[in-house]
């Protein structure tokens, strides 16, 4: 349990923040609410009464500071994480505490490992982004599922999403995300991430049933595809998603998520099917559950949790699945996410 430690939650009046501030007082945390709009934050402290609510910017350096005083980690949960992310993490580090961040931005998650891999390491400090479903879940089923392999020929990650109505987070870090890449796509192959122009495949794809055989597009890249390979040696690693979730993230008109229950979790649903191959042999993992950004809340939680009683097997920037015990881990998740390993 979190033994009362104070964990600050950047973005914490956001959608996915809401969450993680939720699953933090379950777990035995005290969050610790933070973001740069005064307004939201009131709110929300007045809506979560006793917790406190601290003024940040990700652009003023000595708000941040003021902010992480006295907490024992960050969970940065404001994109866009292009922006957020490394103004976080220098003032954890100053802080001298972790740093886990819910990214689904594939250029902000490879520019952490980029930029701060080295010093993290010299310093002894833990730093995980992409600690989320996109990203964190994908490389805990492919590390559970390849094993002892250390390498393999290729890793394949398939979203099965009923259906997909994006957050103003997400449509804020999609945005971005679309002015840097200026009309490329990303995919990873023979080892490195490379651009391109050519239009998405539409493939079938048989997930486990009741799901069963869906249509998906290939080269629908995620962050995945920066968070396996930073550990595991898989020179080709593939994301697809449903199409229906597809269409519908990136309609200017799909509207936001909608509570269904008393969690304030959506009707959306999803299977994750994750197949690894290896000189002819396959091993897959599976996972489905409710909510993508309601399962974030435990996915970050967890880490945060780990982090803090030393459950953890290196030090820098590392993913879920290099830094944890990744079937151990994925099993604490068994209220929020049902998982099967297929080897």
């Amino acid at each position: 349990m979190g033994s009362g430690h104070k964990v600050l939650v950047f973005g914490a009046y956001g959608h996915t923040g809401r969450f993680v501030v939720a699953h933090l007082r379950e777990r035995g945390f005290v969050p610790v609410l933070a973001g740069r709009d005064p307004a939201k934050l009131a709110a929300l402290a007045e809506s979560a009464p006793g917790l406190e609510s601290r003024v940040a910017s990700a652009a003023d350096a000595d708000s941040l500071d003021r902010a992480l005083a006295g907490t024992a980690a960050v969970i940065n949960c404001a994109g866009p994480f292009a922006t957020t992310a490394a103004p976080l993490i220098e003032a954890a580090l100053r802080a001298g505490i972790p740093y886990v961040d819910v990214a689904a931005e594939i250029e902000a998650n490879a520019d952490t490992f980029t930029h701060f891999a080295d010093r993290a390491r010299a310093e002894g400090a833990v730093i995980v982004p992409a600690m989320a479903f996109y990203g964190g879940l994908g490389d805990l089923l492919v590390t559970a599922a390849a094993g002892d392999w250390t390498k393999a020929d290729e890793a394949h990650i398939a979203y099965g999403l009923n259906n997909w109505h994006p957050t103003a987070g997400s449509r804020a870090a999609g945005k971005v995300t679309r002015e840097r890449r200026n009309g490329r796509r990303l995919r990873y192959t023979n080892g490195r991430l490379e651009h391109h122009y050519d239009e998405l495949p539409v493939l079938d794809w048989r997930f486990p049933e009741p799901l069963g055989t869906r249509s998906v597009f290939g080269d629908f890249t995620m962050a995945d595809v920066v968070t396996v390979p930073s550990h595991l040696s898989i020179p080709e690693v593939r994301t697809y998603m449903t199409v229906e979730a597809a269409t519908e993230v990136t309609a200017p008109d799909t509207p936001a998520p909608t509570a269904v229950d008393e969690l304030g979790r959506s009707d959306q649903t999803f299977v994750v099917d994750a197949v690894v191959r290896a000189g002819g042999e396959e091993r897959r993992a599976v996972a489905s559950g409710q909510d993508i950004y309601a399962v974030t809340a435990p996915l970050a939680v967890e880490a945060v949790h780990r982090i803090l009683t030393g459950q953890t097997r290196t030090v820098g920037v590392a993913s879920a699945g290099e830094l944890f015990d990744a079937p151990d881990f994925l099993r604490a998740l068994a209220p929020y996410i049902s998982v099967e390993l297929r080897q």
